[in-house]
């Protein structure tokens, strides 16, 4: 946190400043260390809502940034505290500069890179502060910041992936909405007091979409109201274990998006378990800090129940297939890695092969969406079309 500070030098000259640290107490150790006595410590003001909500925040880039140039500067000689003040220069988001410095701040101090960075856990995962402790103590930091990197770009190129295949639905499904909405709001209450005026016998189709207009129009606060109450409900009800289970394992049984999401839980999950365990974790802790990468509950326990299988004495392979959400040929894959004492290159190899597998439906999905779509947006438009022009054309031929 940012904490303004007001001591006294040596030399008896009061100054002041601002100060990155977890508490007042740190801030008091830090100022001490710098030979200043202490007055005043106490938090920055956020000075107003808007600089408030202006804040920038860390983002998953922000880190493949961070990481592959910390990475390769390490790797091509430079010290971690020449890495690190260069970085810091060539970030741009303010938010993950500060964290830089703070980082700067704790390792001048004589801390580990691991122990300073843990002081941010919105940025830095668990399993990204256990790799850098673990490489700090084998002094492999070099390398496990490439594996890392590594590990991040993958990571974000998949999300990549998924969402550029939600992308397109979420956008036609929007603006259904809101065309919908106008159609009902400004439209549809015209034309029935058009039809009301001259009297004209509404077929069954009208019949339905001007109701649906006049219940929108007249009980638009229940509308409204009904939607944020049962998305309050929702939330709290998700929130509970018993609620994320039942969504958890509903979402994994959807058809096409299911085998999609469970594949790329896979992948990470082999990707993330696979660096760990090469870079000298033990099997059961890479195992239950693994779990915390699945994003799904029912992923998330399987693991920790295969840990503690693992623990028992139960070879990986051997406690992953008492479970079906994990598929036969990660489990050959893992049995071979463990025979062969390159499990850590054989989840490296799986996790690929799951990246391609969830790339290829992907692009299956966005080619077989684009028609299915297009038929729904045709048969919403041909229904809507039939109940205006219907009553119209009745109209006219009454008059011939």
């Amino acid at each position: 946190m940012k904490l303004l500070y007001k001591a006294v030098s040596k030399e008896g000259k009061t100054v002041s400043g601002e100060i990155e640290a977890k508490d007042q107490e740190e801030a008091a150790i830090f100022l001490r260390r710098r030979e200043f006595l202490p007055i005043k410590i106490a938090p920055k003001e956020a000075g107003g809502i808007l600089k408030y909500l202006s804040r920038s925040k860390t983002t998953s880039t922000d880190l493949v940034f961070f990481t592959g140039q910390l990475a390769s500067m390490i790797t091509a000689g430079l010290t971690l505290m020449q890495s690190l003040t260069i970085l810091r220069d060539q970030i741009h988001n303010e938010r993950m500069s500060e964290i830089v410095s703070g980082v700067i701040s704790d390792v001048e101090e004589g801390r580990q890179l691991s122990d300073a960075l843990a002081k941010y856990p919105s940025t830095f995962s668990s399993i990204y502060i256990s790799l850098i402790r673990a490489s700090e103590s084998s002094g492999l930091l070099d390398k496990v910041l490439l594996r890392l990197a590594d590990n991040l770009e993958k990571e974000e190129k998949l999300r990549g992936t998924i969402k550029s295949a939600l992308m397109y639905p979420t956008i036609v499904i929007i603006g259904m909405i809101l065309v919908l909405s106008v159609m009902m709001i400004f439209v549809i209450p015209q034309l029935s007091v058009l039809y009301e005026n001259l009297g004209v016998e509404l077929p069954l189709p009208t019949l339905i979409v001007v109701g649906m207009s006049n219940f929108f129009i007249n009980f638009w606060p229940v509308v409204l109201g009904a939607v944020f109450l049962g998305f309050f409900l929702y939330t709290r009800w998700h929130a509970t274990p018993s609620g994320k289970l039942v969504m958890d394992d509903l979402v994994l049984k959807i058809p096409i998006f299911g085998p999609l999401l469970k594949e790329s839980i896979l992948a990470e999950f082999s990707r993330t378990f696979g660096l760990l365990v090469g870079t000298g974790t033990l099997v059961v802790e890479a195992l239950n800090q693994s779990s915390d990468v699945a994003g799904n509950i029912l992923y998330k326990n399987a693991i920790i129940n295969v840990s503690r299988r693992v623990e028992k004495g139960i070879s990986v392979g051997d406690a992953m297939s008492a479970y079906s959400l994990f598929p036969a040929i990660l489990i050959q894959t893992v049995k071979i890695g463990e025979q062969t004492g390159k499990l850590d290159e054989s989840m490296t190899k799986i996790s690929g092969y799951f990246e391609g597998e969830v790339n290829q439906k992907v692009k299956t999905l966005t080619t077989a969406m684009e028609p299915f779509i297009m038929v729904v947006l045709g048969l919403g438009v041909a229904f809507l079309i039939i109940s205006i022009i219907v009553p119209i054309y009745n109209l006219t031929s009454a008059i011939q």
